[in-house]
């Protein structure tokens, strides 16, 4: 497992959480967003993802509904629940206090 795919299955549900703060979003919406807002640098196939939305779900963090599109097309959305709000602030903070470490490090390597 490579670096990038370390980062991505670890920072996934906070990324995922972060996403559905903004309002609710359907799996493909969120692997796009995650694409296009990282310029392309974190790429999630949207089946991987699908792994974290259910425990999530299971773990009463988001909820999810289907909703009709066009005239046969069924989307699942994700709505994130104040579990899963919660959540979200803790993983950032912890990736804040790690990110804020890192840079310390580095930081000591420059002088």
């Amino acid at each position: 497992m490579s670096i990038r795919d370390s980062f991505k299955k670890g920072s996934l549900e906070m990324l995922t959480l972060a996403l559905l703060k903004g309002g609710d979003k359907y799996g493909y919406e969120i692997s796009q967003t995650i694409g296009d807002r990282s310029s392309s640098v974190i790429t999630m196939p949207e089946g991987s993802l699908y792994p974290t939305f259910y425990r999530l779900e299971k773990e009463g963090c988001i909820t999810s509904y289907k909703k009709l599109v066009g005239e046969r097309r069924t989307r699942v959305y994700y709505h994130l629940e104040p579990p899963g709000l919660e959540r979200l602030n803790r993983l950032v903070e912890e990736y804040n206090a790690v990110n804020d470490a890192i840079q310390n490090i580095l930081a000591k390597l420059e002088g």
